[in-house]
Formats: structure tokens, sequence, C-alpha cells
């Protein structure tokens, strides 16, 4: 199984891509894109405690070095998937900063707040949520799942209950939304979640 851990950092990726032949009006782009992102995040971290933008280089490698996707909308959305449902901005913000496309598809991969309290409210919102995506179109799909195997591909660092439970989430709702895509990159991420099943298959 082939993890994504080489982009720790923004200099990282940056050289990577610009060796992938984006132009240097798109970098410029998703160099505001990343500026954003901090900003937004501020001191975030991920559950293992490493900062938050290691996730969002994660989900940017998973995208381009494994998909192959390089459109620059879609790679501005999966720097930004997380502002909105976790931070302050809103989708507004992001359309103001970087235009509708690119605000849609962070719209679409955004979970909305749990309609009460409680554990069971918010996974029936998170229910609701991961079925909804499978009316999204298909970069919004793309970002979601490279988002999620930014989060499962070391999912054995996790404690042991929230393991199972997240990998049934991501058999059960993630992966199924592969078979919308029916395209090349349809075809690398079933090959992927086809093999980390394979390596966590045992938490079924």
């Amino acid at each position: 199984m082939e993890t994504f851990t080489e982009w720790r950092t923004w200099e990282r990726a940056r050289a990577d891509l610009a060796a992938r032949s984006l132009g240097p009006d798109d970098l410029v782009v998703l160099d505001r894109a990343v500026d954003a992102a901090l900003r937004w995040h501020g001191d975030q971290r991920r559950p293992t405690g490493a900062p938050y933008a290691e996730h969002l280089f994660e989900a940017l490698e998973v995208m381009v070095r494994g998909a192959g996707v390089t459109d620059l909308d879609t790679l501005v959305a999966v720097l930004l998937h997380d502002v909105v449902e976790d931070t302050d901005a809103t989708v507004s913000d992001v359309e103001a900063e970087f235009g509708p496309d690119a605000a849609e598809l962070v719209d679409w991969v955004t979970k909305p707040p749990a309609g009460g309290q409680g554990r069971q409210a918010k996974r029936v919102a998170k229910t609701a949520y991961l079925r909804r995506l499978r009316e999204a179109p298909p970069d919004a799909i793309r970002v979601k799942l490279a988002d999620r195997v930014s989060n499962v591909q070391t999912l054995d660092r996790m404690p042991p209950d929230f393991q199972r439970r997240y990998y049934l989430e991501t058999v059960t709702y993630v992966m199924p939304l592969i078979e919308l895509l029916g395209d090349d990159t349809g075809g690398w991420f079933s090959g992927w979640y086809t093999s980390w099943r394979r390596r966590f298959g045992h938490l079924g």
C-alpha cells in the first residue's frame, strides 16, 4: 500500500508541483490557498498532535502524485477542504478569494453542523452528509477521496475503537463513491483503496 507523506512542507510540495509542469500563475494561486489555509486553521493539530497543515499537504500529494489531478480549482479545494467545517471561514470567504468553482467543491465536502446535541445526533448528521456525497460532482468526490486517503493511510496510529469505526465508515460510504468517477482517477483510487482494505481488513 503506497503512502503519501513526502510533502510535509509547502516548499517540498511546491518544488514537486513545479517539476510536474504546473505553470507559475497556477503556483501563485496555490501559494495564496496555502496562506489562507494556514491563516484559517491557525494552530490546529491533527489527532496525532502533528500540525494540521500536514494533512492538507498529504491530501494534495494524493491528488497530484497519486491520482494525477492538476486541475487548479480542485487543488485549491483540497487545500481548503476543511476550512468551512473546522474554522471561522465561510463558503463566501472561499468564493471571494478563490472563485465560485473552488468554493462549490469546498461546500460539497463540508459536513454540516449536527442538528442536535450528543453523539447520536452527530452520527446521524455525518451519515446524511456521506450519503449526500453521491450527488456531488466528480471533482468534489475526488477531493473527498484524497482527504480520506490521508486520514486512513496511517489508521493503525489511532485508538482501536476509532480504527474499527472509521474503517467501516470508509468501506460503507466512502469507497462506493469511486464507482461514480468512471475515469482514470477512479481506477487509481479503486486500486489504492483495494490495497488499503487488504492492509486493514482485520478491522472489518
